[in-house]
């Protein structure tokens, strides 16, 4: 298989997403109506690595900073938020890597074009067995870009010989992830949602699977990383909603840009263009701050964070707060966001096809999302105000 090296002058990850919004942009209806990224698209996404950005440079990934994947997800996710959702899933498991031993992760990663899915925890059970953890039977739903996907994964608590279950370093019962070819589970087309239809979000079942334990980690306890690299400091958890944040600044960043290009253009029967109205040039403006005060604040958290991470220890309680905190604020202000402009463009935004329609569908089913919920601002504040509850991530 070729490799997909990019040589020492390639662009920014940034600039290479740029370089693909208007080829991503042009197979939005494509991807929508077929619910999955074209085959030629998928290839133009590998060649720019920008599955990836997260991977650790020991494996042939990017390495990037986490201000610099937020801003080149958003830049994806202006052009099409499924195809940007399939990036941050598949970038949030190569953090994998960082727990796994060189060859176990070499094996996974040497592939230029891998990509790892999984489905969330659920009831399903793992059994202890000598030499690893075998699953007698399970299914497993929501699995972003698992028809993309190389390897997929399992997240399951572990039952013992003696019939109990292994507990965490916090003494829970705990989540192991087994990580196996994907060519084991076989794959359900379950995806048909309102809005995100090109993720891809089907479901899968594994009978009898059988996972050696060098394939098998925790994203439970983060001191187990063994790359020293400030980016793997950051908990997974954190970094998963800064992928969510990013899709949802480009998804409502976009809805704006052409509201702006609507209202400079139409003009109401019998009244002045949309842009002469007072009222619209203050909802523009205080959007467009909005948008940009949330971004901002969550770079520079994002860059203040990473700039004082250490190799010894993940990052504190205090930085998960505030990085909880600034993923949630920015995935509120797009949502929020999105709501106005969709009500501002009237009449225009609700026809299939339109520049809004689908946006508007597609932030709405992202606000459904976990990480998406304000309850991550209570979280928050209970840590910023000294009650941090036991493992937060």
């Amino acid at each position: 298989m070729p490799g997909l090296v990019a040589p020492p002058t390639a662009p920014s990850p940034i600039a290479r997403a740029a370089a693909l919004a208007a080829r991503i942009a042009e197979a939005a209806p494509s991807i929508e109506a077929t619910r999955r990224i074209p085959p030629d698209l998928a290839e133009a996404l590998h060649a720019a690595r920008l599955f990836h950005l997260l991977l650790p440079r020991a494996y042939g990934g990017e390495e990037a900073s986490p201000a610099t994947y937020l801003l080149a997800l958003e830049a994806i996710a202006r052009a099409d938020a499924s195809v940007a959702w399939n990036l941050f899933v598949g970038n949030s498991a190569c953090l994998v890597a960082a727990y796994l031993a060189p060859p176990e992760a070499h094996t996974i990663f040497d592939d230029p074009r891998a990509v790892i899915a999984w489905g969330p925890p659920n009831a399903t059970l793992a059994e202890a067995v000598p030499g690893g953890y075998r699953v007698a039977a399970g299914r497993f739903d929501f699995a972003s870009g698992c028809r993309l996907a190389t390897w997929m994964g399992v997240h399951c608590r572990v039952r013992e010989a003696d019939g109990s279950l292994r507990p965490n370093h916090l003494g829970q019962p705990a989540i192991r992830t087994l990580l196996f070819p994907a060519a084991q589970a076989e794959l359900l087309d379950t995806w048909n949602p309102i809005g995100l239809r090109g993720t891809a979000s089907d479901s899968y079942t594994v009978t009898d699977l059988f996972v050696p334990d060098a394939f098998s980690t925790t994203r439970e306890d983060p001191s187990l990383r063994r790359e020293p690299g400030s980016l793997y400091a950051f908990t997974q958890q954190g970094l998963y909603a800064v992928g969510v944040a990013a899709v949802a600044l480009g998804a409502a960043g976009a809805m704006l840009e052409e509201f702006m290009a609507l209202a400079q253009a139409k003009a109401p029967r019998g009244r002045p263009r949309l842009a002469d109205d007072p009222l619209v040039q203050q909802e523009v403006a205080q959007s467009l701050a909005k948008l940009g005060a949330a971004r901002a604040w969550l770079v520079a958290l994002l860059e203040e964070i990473a700039a004082a991470a250490g190799p010894e220890a993940p990052i504190g309680m205090a930085d998960r707060a505030r990085l909880r905190l600034g993923c949630a604020h920015a995935t509120q202000a797009a949502i929020e966001v999105a709501d106005s402009t969709y009500r501002a463009a009237g009449v225009d935004a609700i026809f299939p096809g339109s520049p809004f329609e689908r946006r508007f569908r597609d932030i709405h089913t992202l606000s459904q999302q976990i990480q998406s919920r304000r309850s991550h601002f209570a979280a928050a504040g209970q840590v910023l105000l000294g009650n941090a509850p036991p493992g937060f991530l």
